[in-house]
Parts: structure tokens; sequence; C-alpha cells
């Protein structure tokens, strides 16, 4: 700080208290100057983090490529050559509609020619079959609507009156299995609101509905497939591998997570309070016997056998290679250089060029040049480097389980394209606002999701599970059939 030298000009009846005043006044004048500094270091420091923010893309992090603008995405590598054509490759398959049969057409309308087309004469006709050309349409939709009349019958002897019971499977609402199975597909498989799905119901398929309707529904759905849904539960602690993934989302406006464990032939959703090892016990049981493929999160280092995600990995190293730091640049593209040697040799196995055996002694030398990358990295006194390293190398064989026991993937991929759709329907909802509609989420999306994977249509067992539960019949499940499972998986 400055010294300020400067007489202050006083009026005659104040000078008896100039030095009060000069103190003062030098005081305050000190204070702005500390004031200034605090400024100016606070400024550097959020220009420093302003930086740091900014160099963060979904490349580097694991902020969601959501949160990139289109615009923002750096532009694909192209190959040198000739340039490519838009549309459809050479070689590449042709889609077709094919034609179906002409006695399952709703109408077959021959056409003929009046006259030819260059002179205007008459025409004879010819034997040749002719151009089929068909057109598809959609009927006017009307509801069937079934009527039970139920008579009441009076007994002479002891006066009562008996009324007539539904028959046998019949739904004592006003909703049918078929309709409830699409109505839940609706809103949970493709994410729409109570709102827009009651209004799909009565703008397109005219069924009067009111959001209130698509509540009920929704639990009537929800129930039916609560059975089925705990059987795959509790099939999750038997695999030998699984993969899992968690995100944020609401339930009642309280912040929520969903997690989602995938096996091979099923996936399981959950919705708990909290992010804590004690939700992951809840939904996958003891997994103590069990390889998971999973992010570098703390709620997983229990001593467990684990497969750390590649990819999140690699994202970690581009955010090394992106740093103005020099030296945290060469190790970022060091580490960066093993990976990618690592995931060649990984394509070559799954190709089927190497055997499994050959795959390992070509990967083992990668993974001790890996390793003592990052043993370089904890020794460098830089501490960006030493705080990336020394997270990893304790814990440096959750890297190469993939190595170790084969059929385990290096990635949590898997997790990550089944959990999608879920957090799609997060962003598009909100989360939930009850714990019954939070039962309905993790059940619609366990069922859709094992749909998917075992090549089952998830319409079509809504719509046995709705037929079950009305008849009081057990539903549907969906491991029983071994047969289709291992044909799936075939």
């Amino acid at each position: 700080m400055s010294k300020r030298h400067h007489r202050i000009d006083l009026p005659p009846e104040a000078e008896p208290a100039r030095d009060f005043i000069e103190a003062l006044v030098g005081r305050y004048e000190k204070r702005i100057d500390e004031l200034n500094k605090q400024v100016e270091s606070l400024t550097k420091q959020v220009e420093s983090l302003t930086e740091q923010v900014q160099k963060l893309t979904p490349r580097n992090s694991s902020l969601p490529p959501s949160t990139e603008h289109p615009h923002a995405k750096p532009k694909r590598k192209k190959l040198p050559g000739k340039k490519r054509k838009q549309g459809g490759q050479k070689g590449h398959k042709r889609h077709l509609r094919e034609l179906v049969p002409s006695d399952q057409c709703a109408t077959v309308t021959p056409c003929h020619p009046d006259a030819c087309r260059r002179c205007g004469g008459d025409l004879q006709p010819e034997a040749a079959a002719p151009k089929r050309h068909q057109v598809w349409e959609l009927p006017p939709i009307r509801p069937t609507i079934d009527e039970y009349q139920l008579f009441r019958g009076h007994c002479p002897c002891c006066g009562i009156t008996t009324q007539a019971s539904l028959p046998a499977g019949v739904p004592t609402g006003q909703c049918g299995p078929r309709l409830a199975a699409f109505t839940g597909l609706l809103m949970g498989h493709f994410r729409q609101s109570k709102r827009r799905a009651s209004m799909f119901l009565g703008d397109l398929l005219n069924i009067p509905c009111s959001p209130a309707w698509t509540v009920k529904i929704q639990n009537l759905v929800s129930e039916s497939i609560a059975v089925p849904y705990e059987q795959l539960r509790s099939r999750l602690e038997s695999q030998p591998q699984l993969f899992v993934d968690e995100s944020p989302t609401k339930e009642k406006q309280k912040k929520a997570w969903l997690w989602v464990a995938v096996a091979p032939m099923f996936a399981v959703f959950g919705i708990f309070g909290n992010r804590s090892r004690e939700s992951l016990v809840s939904l996958v049981g003891d997994y103590s016997g069990i390889i998971l493929n999973c992010d570098r999160a703390k709620m997983y280092l229990d001593g467990k056998r684990l497969q750390w995600c590649w990819a999140h990995l690699k994202r970690d190293i581009q955010k090394l290679i992106d740093s103005s730091d020099g030296q945290v640049k060469r190790l970022g593209h060091d580490l960066m250089r093993q990976q990618g040697l690592l995931f060649e040799q990984w394509r070559r196995y799954k190709a089927e060029e190497i055997s499994w055996r050959g795959f390992q002694n070509l990967a083992g030398p990668i993974r001790d040049q890996f390793n003592s990358y990052l043993l370089r990295g904890s020794c460098s006194g830089n501490k960006k480097l030493v705080g990336f390293c020394d997270e990893l190398l304790p814990r440096k064989e959750h890297l190469w389980t993939f190595l170790q026991v084969e059929g385990i993937e290096p990635t949590n991929n898997t997790a990550e394209r089944t959990l999608r759709p879920a957090v799609i329907y997060r962003k598009l909802s909100f989360g939930t606002q009850s714990a019954a509609g939070s039962r309905y989420l993790e059940r619609i999306l366990t069922i859709s999701e094992t749909c998917r994977l075992q090549n089952r249509n998830a319409y079509e067992y809504l719509v046995e599970s709705m037929r079950a539960k009305f008849a009081s019949l057990p539903a549907p499940s969906l491991l029983a059939d071994t047969s289709r499972l291992k044909n799936a998986a075939a």
C-alpha cells in the first residue's frame, strides 16, 4: 500500500479534531487498499475457475452429451479420398416394404388403361400379371365396448335379492386389459404425461379419458407386474456379472436416485432416496460373488470385485490432455496412447482375429506400461497428476479385471445405454410425484428393457399380465421360458 501524503482542509472550528480525522481517514484508506487486493485475488480465482469450466465437455468429463450445444461439437475427421455422397452407400442392404397377399387386403381394385397412351386407340388385354400397388391406411378407430347386464333374482324363501356376478376375467372397472397395457406403455415406455396420454386416448382412440383415470390405470398396471419385477430382482445376486449405474431424479420434489442393474437377459430398475451403498445392496442384494461393471464412485469400493469403466477413464485422460499445464498434458498423451493400443487389441479379440490367450499376452505389456505412467504421475509432485494417479494406483486391479476373467466387458456402456430412456423420461417429467409413481416407473422400465433384451413384445406381455390380474391368476414370468432366453442370447 502506498502511503498517501496530503493535508485535509478543515473549517477553523474543526482544527482541534484534525489528528483524529486524519487517523480515521488513514484507517479507511488502508481498509480500501486491503479490499482492492482481495477483489483482485478473487477476480483471478473466478477467471481461473471459469476457464476450467469452459474447457469441460462431455468428451473430457462426466457431463451428459445434452449439455453441449449441437453446433459446439467438433466436426468428425473426414477420411482422405472420394467424398462420401449423402444417402445409402454402395453395398448397403436395401429395405423394402414387402407386399402382403391380395386376399389379406381390405379391397382389391383392378385398374385397366382406357386407351393407347401414344395414339389413343383401343387396347387388347394382356395375360401378364398386373403391377401391384398397395396403400396402407388406418381404419376409423372405434373402441370395442362390451356390456355385462347383471340381473337380480328374488328368493321367495328368505325374501332377499341376489345380483349376478361378472364372468371370470372381466375387470370390475371400465378398463380392459389391452387398453390398460396400451395406456401403461404410453406413459412409461413412450414417456407421455398423464394429460398427454388422456388427450391421446380421447382424440385418437375416441375413448373418453381424464388424467385422473390414467393414474388409476397406471396403478393397475403397476400391480399386475409387481411379482414379475420382484422375480427379476431376486435373480440379480445369482448373476456372475452386472452392469450398474445410477442417475439423479426426484420424488415428491425431493432428490432421489434411479439405479439400474443389467444382466445378460434382463434389467432391473430401482428408485431410492440416496446414492449410498445401502441403495446398491437394496437393489442387487448380496453381490460378493458378482463382478460389477461400474464407474469409480465411492459406494462401490467395499472390497468387492469390480471392473471400472474405461469409457469414463478415457474422458478423464482427455481432460489431462486439454490442460494448459505441459507436464499434465504430456502424461495425458502417454496414457491415451496406451489406452488406444489396449482397445486395438480388444477389438481384434472381439472380431476373433486373436484368441483369448493371445489377447492376454498382447495386453499384458500395455497394462504394465500404463501402470508405470500412473506411478510416474503419482511421484511427479504436480497436484493435478498426483490427485488423478493416487485415485487409480491403490485399486488399479479394478481396471484390469477384464484381462483376468474372460467374458467381462471393459466398459459400462451397457448400463449407460439401458439408463438413457429413463434419463429422458426424467427430463420430460421432472421425476415422480409419489412413492406409488416411483414403483410404477421402476417396474415399467424393468419390463420395457427386459422385453427389449429378450426380443419380446412389451405390449403383448403387458396384455397377458393384465388378463392374469383380472382373472386373479399369477402374472407371466419373464424368466420362465428358458428356451426363449437361449434363442435370444444366440
